[in-house]
């Protein structure tokens, strides 16, 4: 059951799943992190957030992943506490978070409620912050965070941090497929290994002008870590073969660190026809068709 609004008052802000479409590796830097390149887009597919007024801060957490997340994984609390911190903030909120991700899953569902909290607690609050500044603040709690604060369409380069406006062709949309069992970034990078960062970079694509274009880049350019995880969850070739094989998808990849996978099409009819079918026979499997934003 959808969780409902906790208050009238409440601010209420969607908090879109992150689909790394690609995410190439360039290499591990001397501070530790990991040098990328990534084309991020954000898909009707997500969890929500409400911010009623309260004197304290307070959390509740309903929706199907609710159970499998844990006062560590959780970014809502961490987010409204540090937007307490930096606008010197002493009111409090009744923050409510309907959980439709899976947790550790490649799709950004933590920095997307960390980012649907700093947002809604900035209008809740009247601080009047610009998408910068959130995304000034949101850094501190993760390098997925500022993507998330726009939830537009990105490259991102750096760690995370340097974002270039992308613009991509009408009508593109995704099967989001999860097979249940979460995978840790840090084991996930650990098992690729990435040697030293050499310096060198990459650009953003030019705006496509129709899907052929967008669909040949992307067959150009991958995600350096899905082989990485599927050594370690096997089940993701699995998962991969049986989105590849439906009729009307164009490409078929894992996002993020995984464990979710996707699959790209053009025609939201074949789409609802595939994740209904995909569905049925996968009963286990958390399967959503979604719209890129």
């Amino acid at each position: 059951m959808p969780a409902a609004a906790p208050d009238p008052a409440a601010i209420e802000e969607a908090a879109p799943a992150k689909i790394n479409l690609t995410l190439e590796i360039l290499g591990r830097r001397t501070d530790g992190y990991h040098e990328l390149a990534s084309l991020v887009v954000f898909a009707e597919a997500g969890d929500r957030l409400w911010a009623a007024p309260s004197d304290t801060l307070t959390l509740e957490v309903e929706g199907s992943f609710a159970g499998s997340l844990s006062d560590e994984d959780n970014l809502v609390l961490k987010a409204a506490k540090l937007l307490q911190e930096k606008a010197g903030v002493t009111a409090g909120a009744a923050l409510k978070l309907e959980k439709n991700l899976p947790v550790a899953s490649g799709i950004g569902g933590g920095s997307a409620d960390a980012a649907a909290t700093l947002r809604a607690l900035n209008r809740l609050w009247a601080l009047g912050l610009s998408p910068q500044d959130l995304a000034g603040i949101g850094k501190e709690l993760g390098a997925d965070v500022p993507v998330c604060i726009e939830s537009r369409s990105a490259f991102m380069t750096g760690i995370g941090e340097r974002l270039s406006p992308v613009a991509l062709p009408d009508g593109l949309h995704l099967l989001l497929v999860n097979c249940g069992t979460p995978l840790s970034t840090g084991s996930v990078f650990k098992e690729l290994g990435a040697g030293a960062y050499d310096g060198r970079g990459q650009d953003a694509p030019e705006p496509f002008d129709n899907f052929r274009e967008f669909a040949d880049w992307l067959a150009e350019h991958d995600n350096d870590l899905q082989g990485a995880a599927v050594s370690l969850l096997p089940e993701l070739e699995e998962v991969l073969g049986a989105i590849r094989v439906q009729p009307g998808c164009h490409l078929a990849r894992m996002s993020g660190s995984g464990a979710t996978c996707f699959g790209l099409f053009d025609d939201a009819g074949r789409l609802e026809k595939a994740a209904a079918r995909l569905a049925d026979a996968r009963p286990n499997w958390w399967c959503r068709p979604a719209a890129i934003l």
